[in-house]
């Protein structure tokens, strides 16, 4: 399972996917044709479309691409009167298949009603949209914090070692905001030494890992002592830290 890195738009990260051995092309979240179409000519095909969710900017190219490839797009069952030209509708837990990768779907509302994450476990590779970012999480616009949290509780539950590839480069807003709150985490500061090197050079910040993100994501350390001092909320159950954090980040 080879990962191409494609980066559309403003901050979009859009993935192609190739499986050498029976040559299936994939692409996760198309934010916009050309910058898509131009890394998906090499291959001179593209079997399947992979959408996390239906705002535009994951899902502008679908038709063209479509149109062009004959490709088929998968998408939640949740969201399929608004995913343009899906085929496939998938559900939570439901495995399937493109070409000899198999990935499960992980139901994940918040963002939107209908977002899911594709979980590779062979590859240890998870597409988690605009769910989890690295050092972030994406915005709650049609669910609930608690649907939000518990949508990070299941991502937080897969592999340590799993590589995540989410659907923006927000990373260095998003480390700016962890330094805020939860300045004496010493594996944060270690982080920024690294990131700041990628992108300094022009590279993508992603993937990052999941371990990582747990030590330094702080939307996945509410429970941790230090975080909870920093907001005023030391007795405050998780999903109370949760919140708070999300609306000091939508400010931030």
């Amino acid at each position: 399972m080879i990962v191409e890195i494609i980066p559309c738009l403003n901050d979009n990260y859009s993935y192609i996917i190739h499986e050498k051995e029976t040559n299936t092309v994939s692409i996760v979240d198309p934010s916009e044709f050309e910058a898509c179409d131009k890394s998906i000519n090499k291959y001179k095909k593209l079997d399947f479309i992979l959408n996390t969710h239906h705002h535009v900017d994951h899902v502008g190219a679908n038709i063209e691409l479509k149109k062009k490839y004959k490709s088929k797009i998968l998408g939640s069952d949740s969201d399929k009167d608004r995913i343009p030209g899906i085929d496939i509708f998938l559900k939570d837990n439901q495995k399937q298949k493109i070409g000899n990768l198999e990935f499960k779907v992980i139901f994940t509302p918040g963002h939107t009603k209908g977002h899911i994450v594709y979980f590779f476990n062979k590859d240890k590779i998870a597409f988690t949209g605009d769910t989890l970012f690295s050092l972030g999480c994406g915005r709650v616009f049609e669910g609930t914090y608690e649907e939000m949290y518990n949508s990070l509780k299941k991502i937080k539950s897969l592999p340590l070692d799993t590589k995540i590839y989410c659907g923006h480069e927000y990373t260095k807003s998003n480390l700016n905001f962890c330094s805020a709150y939860d300045s004496r985490n010493y594996l944060l500061k270690k982080k920024e030494i690294d990131i700041q090197k990628k992108l300094n050079s022009n590279q993508p910040t992603i993937p990052s890992t999941l371990e990582q993100e747990i030590k330094t994501n702080i939307f996945l350390r509410c429970n941790d002592p230090d975080v909870k001092q920093a907001l005023g909320l030391k007795d405050s159950s998780e999903i109370e830290v949760f919140s708070k954090l999300r609306d000091l980040k939508d400010s931030f």
